[in-house]
């Protein structure tokens, strides 16, 4: 998966899901998807970003990769990429197949740092993790955990109160009843 930060505006570009999608129906998350014959997790990053939302891989420049995690909501083993894009691209960056993705969101890190904006995802499973309640989109599981990673790696980190609990919209929940336990990840926290 790519996590693309844009140099112009210090924003980030997620992916909403299809609700037509087998897995992870509408929920946000970042391009990305399995590694094709061949590849490492840089270049599959960088095809699924241009497959999915028309990022030209040439206008990305790869900072680094975040330790791989295992998803057990997915059963997928997955590495996260950060790259930077001169965001001179943003006018072209649509969803290609819209039967992949429904919509494109970009949101600035000092949005999405600013404790308002930061709440505990909660689901009826047990689940309770990091999230980003932005407006009408709601940020959590797995790509909820590598923002805020990212925010604390890049020093944007806000203290913000983790008591302040959100059950998931069901827009963003409706493939299951969620995964039976926290994410342990590589900066998991709570």
């Amino acid at each position: 998966m790519l996590i693309m930060i844009s140099e112009d505006d210090l924003d980030i570009t997620f992916t909403e899901r299809s609700g037509t999608m087998r897995k992870h129906p509408g929920q946000i998350s970042f391009p990305g998807g399995a590694l094709d014959e061949g590849e490492g997790p840089v270049e599959a990053a960088l095809r699924e970003a241009w497959e999915e939302i028309g990022l030209v891989p040439s206008r990305a420049k790869v900072l680094g990769r975040l330790p791989a995690a295992h998803v057990a909501a997915s059963a997928f083993d997955v590495a996260g990429v950060v790259a930077t894009w001169d965001g001179e691209q943003a006018a072209g960056i649509a969803p290609v197949d819209p039967a992949e993705v429904a919509s494109i969101h970009r949101f600035r890190i000092d949005e999405l740092a600013d404790p308002e904006h930061r709440v505990s995802a909660v689901i009826p499973s047990g689940y309770r993790g990091p999230a980003f309640a932005m407006g009408e989109i709601f940020i959590w599981g797995f790509t909820a955990h590598l923002v805020d990673c990212i925010l604390d790696l890049g020093g944007w980190r806000r203290p913000w109160d983790t008591s302040r609990e959100e059950p998931v919209p069901w827009r963003f929940l409706r493939d299951k009843a969620g995964p039976s336990r926290e994410w342990k990840g590589p900066r998991a926290r709570d």
